[in-house]
């Protein structure tokens, strides 16, 4: 059977993964800029308060993690906050020395690991569409352990490490994610694979994205008369069953064009397709370029391997 949310993750191809140690003492207060990319930390010993710009501020504590998918503009300060200082997230990232926030004498009452990445691929946007602008998940045990491993990794810079640290962090992106779902996620994917009887039919539009699916043929997956599903799968993951085959077919393609340097026909045949010329429009429609022109384009010629 296949797994939408893995191959979701395997699309996205996380890299450039950055971590260091921060700690804190006393009474302080840190405000961020916008960053954009991707940023996590687990709490590893006492707690301060994070303040995400459009979002109620949180308490974060010993063991507690936190993903921010897009990075906004924040604050994080101790719970009695002083004056906040103005930072520079890219100047924080990928740091090796330890960063400190208030005192700097003396044995820190605040400790944590955070980190960002990058990814690899055509619309990273996909992440942004599967979770909330703030994941806090409190006491993972398996969040700890990832976050921990990606830490050792950056600081200790062994062979192979590149690959060890994007592959912790596609774990670490499938375990926040399975957190989001029992929680506050979005409507999107995630909502969709937490309902028992759309994730029949979400299973088997991703197993078999070849396949030309109607909308009866889905219903009957998932044990639903055609409008109960139809208004169920629209209402859960936020578009039309249809068009949600249609954007993740178009994902897979445009992935295959700029990573396997496929002929237009045989992408074509691999997400559905009957003809070349179909295809074509359909990918030009939602694309906004031909898929021909597409792999040439040079910011897809930037993110393929080197």
């Amino acid at each position: 059977m296949s797994d939408p949310l893995s191959e979701v993750v395997q699309l996205l191809r996380p890299r450039a993964v950055l971590a260091n140690m921060i700690t804190g003492r006393g009474n302080w207060a840190v405000r961020y800029s916008e960053f954009g990319l991707p940023s996590f930390c687990i709490m590893l010993k006492g707690s301060c308060v994070l303040s995400v710009r459009g979002n109620d501020p949180i308490t974060i504590t010993a063991g507690d993690f936190v993903l921010l998918p897009t990075t906004p503009a924040f604050m994080i300060s101790s719970l009695v906050p002083a004056p906040p200082v103005q930072m520079d997230p890219r100047q924080v990232a990928g740091r090796q020395s330890e960063l400190r926030y208030g005192d700097r004498r003396g044995r820190p009452d605040m400790r944590s690991l955070g980190g960002s990445f990058q990814f690899d691929c055509n619309d990273p946007s996909l992440l942004v569409s599967l979770l909330p602008p703030v994941v806090h998940v409190r006491g993972s045990q398996r969040l700890s352990q990832l976050v921990t491993m990606v830490g050792e990794e950056s600081i200790d810079e062994q062979p192979g490490g590149d690959f060890m640290r994007s592959r912790l962090v596609e774990l670490l992106l499938v375990e926040a994610m399975r957190a989001a779902a029992k929680g506050t996620a979005p409507a999107g994917l995630l909502c969709g694979l937490g309902d028992e009887r759309l994730s029949r039919a979400l299973r088997q539009m991703h197993a078999h994205i070849d396949r030309d699916w109607s909308v009866p043929q889905l219903a009957k997956l998932a044990a639903l008369s055609r409008s109960a599903f139809f208004e169920r799968f629209a209402h859960t993951v936020g578009v039309a069953p249809m068009a949600y085959l249609l954007a993740w077919r178009m994902e897979v393609a445009k992935d295959l064009l700029a990573r396997e340097g496929l002929a237009v026909s045989v992408v074509a045949d691999r997400v559905g397709y009957g003809s070349g010329s179909a295809f074509s429009i359909a990918f030009h429609r939602h694309v906004g370029t031909p898929p021909s022109h597409y792999a040439r384009s040079p910011g897809v010629a930037l993110s393929k391997p080197t």
